[in-house]
């Protein structure tokens, strides 16, 4: 019997951003903020060897997302799946064993997962984030996005397990020691979304499947996760203790999938 969809993090937040995604045979790792030798040692933190690795995926070219990937696909010869734009960029290097170019919105397949590559409004080349699929159960890994589109609500409203950026508090994001310039940027359209926007987005979906609930991407100046985990839980009127917490230095340990009829 195939095994299920699951998921984990190797950390997040502006230090280094990457997420674990299994299913049968199949093991992709989305983003890699850190070095070769760090990311080393957070996959064996949660069982997973390097070499064990089907794809990278990449959602755009921000050092927190990209730092590691070009060391870590050339010494394992790994397939790195990006958008041509984030390519462009320059930023990933030249010398990349296996790049195949990936189109928002156009699905494509990587062993026993299927993925689903969606625009997000970011201030990147052609950023995309992430919903990953076995058949019977959807992931979605939402992060790095300033504003909610109908688009955007459109292609995550079904998923049963779903990471999502919950980055900071407008308040202490004012209040706090970023430049205006910074504040601006991270506040705006194409910046990343706060608390309550996070929240507002809960409140659009159908949740009725949700199993699981990751708050992701969380700023260290300029959020705390009591705020952060309150926000969400209000929005799905739920437990606080039911959302779990991505954290910069751990990660999150493995989540199973669960199906639904």
């Amino acid at each position: 019997m195939k095994a299920g969809l699951r998921f984990a993090s190797l950390g997040s937040g502006s230090k280094g951003n990457a997420t674990l995604v299994e299913s049968g045979s199949t093991r992709v790792l989305i983003d890699c903020g850190f070095s070769l030798k760090e990311t080393k040692r957070r996959l064996e933190q949660q069982g997973v060897a390097p070499e064990t690795l089907t794809a990278v995926l990449v959602t755009h070219e921000h050092a927190d997302h990209i730092n590691g990937v070009g060391a870590l696909c050339r010494r394992y010869q790994l397939p790195l799946y990006t958008t041509p734009g984030t390519r462009l960029s320059g930023r990933l290097g030249n010398q990349l064993p296996d790049w195949r170019a990936i189109h928002p919105e156009h699905p494509f397949a990587v062993g026993d997962l299927e993925i689903w590559p969606v625009t997000v409004p970011h201030d990147a080349r052609e950023p995309v984030q992430f919903i990953l699929g076995d058949g019977a159960r959807r992931l979605g890994v939402l992060t790095d996005l300033g504003s909610i589109t109908p688009h955007i609500l459109r292609h995550y409203r079904r998923c049963q397990a779903l990471v999502l950026e919950a980055n900071h508090d407008p308040q202490m994001l004012a209040q706090g020691p970023y430049p205006p310039s910074l504040k601006r940027r991270v506040g705006g359209d194409y910046g990343h979304l706060s608390n309550q926007q996070a929240g507002d987005l809960l409140s659009q979906l159908e949740i009725n499947h949700l199993t699981h609930l990751v708050a992701s991407h969380l700023s260290e100046q300029n959020n705390c996760p009591q705020l952060a985990v309150e926000t969400l839980a209000a929005s799905l009127n739920a437990s606080s203790d039911w959302i779990c917490l991505a954290d910069q230095e751990a990660g999150f340990s493995w989540r199973e999938v669960s199906s639904w009829n």
